[in-house]
């Protein structure tokens, strides 16, 4: 009998939801976005709250509670303990019966990681961090430049056509950079941002974040989940976080569920954007667009452009002999500050004299003028210099 109740029920809710939907003239357009409610660390209530919320400011869309039963006009999906709870979760996505699903705390498969977007808080803007939780590899460049991918998948879901990119200042940007160089002139376009210091280039810096000067902001994991919690709780002393739409999606190849993550100190405001976030990434078909900029990025060498990145770097048992000393008047800049010594060495064993130095704007590599040429052609061939990198 209490099955036949629930389906009853059931039935009752999606005719009501028929109806204000052809009342509403948002028939078919509707998205359905669910919320785990169990696990905030401020309460069932504070989630109730930021779903109803969503629910009472936006007409197409339908949001589902997964957890325990409580005083709402929402539809619940009745579980009372946190393993019930995902199993629904899962199940109600399996099925059909939402799109996506918001919760605030899910264990993603290698490969996958989310992107959050947040606001800045000078300007206002929304950039998108990628990525804030999750792991895209467990090599950190080849992640970052995964991350870039998962950034732009999600700008051009949320409705930004060509998104900017900007590569956060953290080791191994410039590699990130110019491996991304090799994708955009194989034909996978990428527009890269422009950052708001006097010297320019696309790897930012900390103001570029402040002033949302890229669409797209790439960093590795631990990095972005920092970022975001800053930026979604600096104005609350950093135990309730009120600005922002949360952690994002779960962005990866062959990844076919949209579940979005929220920190288990999110506010009401946060909860209610996160499942718009989710409502918007559902309209925009973020499973089908994620397939084809995956398509697109292989297509222009993505799988080959990783495994240079992973490979390594040259490596020997014996001592690898200083060239004979030179003037050294030259100078290669765009390398990471953790590959200078790497760098210099890989051209001693090319029989090129080099030293290292530090410029105004980074490190770099010192040769001599008759060198320059054939440095930097060592230097990009195994991924140490990023090419043509005052024109990003």
């Amino acid at each position: 009998m209490d099955k036949l109740k629930e389906s009853k029920k059931m039935i009752g809710e999606i005719f009501l939801e028929i109806g204000e939907a052809i009342d509403s003239g948002k028939f078919g357009s509707q998205s359905r976005v669910g919320i785990t409610t169990l696990g905030s660390e401020h309460g069932i209530e504070n989630v109730i709250k930021g779903a109803e919320k969503a629910q009472k400011e936006n007409d197409d869309l339908k949001v589902v509670l997964i957890g325990p039963k409580v005083d709402t006009e929402l539809r619940i999906a009745e579980s009372n303990t946190e393993d019930e709870m995902y199993r629904k979760m899962e199940d109600l996505l399996e099925n059909g019966e939402i799109d996506a699903c918001v919760t605030m705390h899910y264990n993603f498969p290698i490969g996958v990681a989310t992107v959050g977007k947040a606001i800045t808080p000078g300007l206002g803007k929304d950039i998108f961090l990628a990525t804030t939780t999750g792991t895209a590899s467990t090599n950190r460049v080849e992640a970052m430049v995964k991350n870039t991918l998962y950034g732009i998948i999600t700008a051009k879901t949320m409705g930004i056509e060509n998104p900017s990119v900007g590569i956060l200042n953290l080791d191994g940007s410039r590699q990130v950079e110019s491996a991304l160089k090799k994708l955009n002139s194989n034909g996978y376009q990428i527009n890269f941002g422009e950052s708001v210091r006097a010297d320019g280039g696309c790897v930012m810096r900390g103001n570029d974040l402040l002033s949302g000067s890229s669409d797209v902001m790439v960093a590795d994991t631990l990095t972005g989940n920092i970022m975001m919690k800053v930026f979604s709780s600096y104005t609350t002393g950093g135990n309730y976080e009120s600005a922002g739409y949360g952690y994002g999606p779960g962005i990866g190849e062959n990844y076919n569920k949209i579940i979005l993550i929220l920190s288990r100190a999110s506010g009401i405001p946060v909860v209610a954007n996160a499942i718009r976030y989710a409502a918007k990434l559902a309209k925009g078909n973020l499973i089908e667009k994620s397939k084809d900029e995956f398509k697109k990025a292989k297509a222009a060498g993505l799988e080959n452009i990783l495994y240079e990145l992973t490979k390594g770097s040259i490596k020997s048992e014996k001592q690898i002999l200083m060239p004979n000393k030179e003037v050294v008047t030259a100078q290669i800049s765009g390398i990471d500050i953790m590959d200078l010594e790497s760098a210099v060495q890989m051209l001693w064993h090319e029989d090129v004299y080099a030293e290292r130095g530090m410029g105004c704007t980074g490190p770099i590599v010192l040769v001599s003028e008759k060198n320059l040429t054939r440095a930097i052609e060592i230097l990009e061939k195994n991924n140490h210099v990023a090419r043509e990198a005052e024109d990003c």
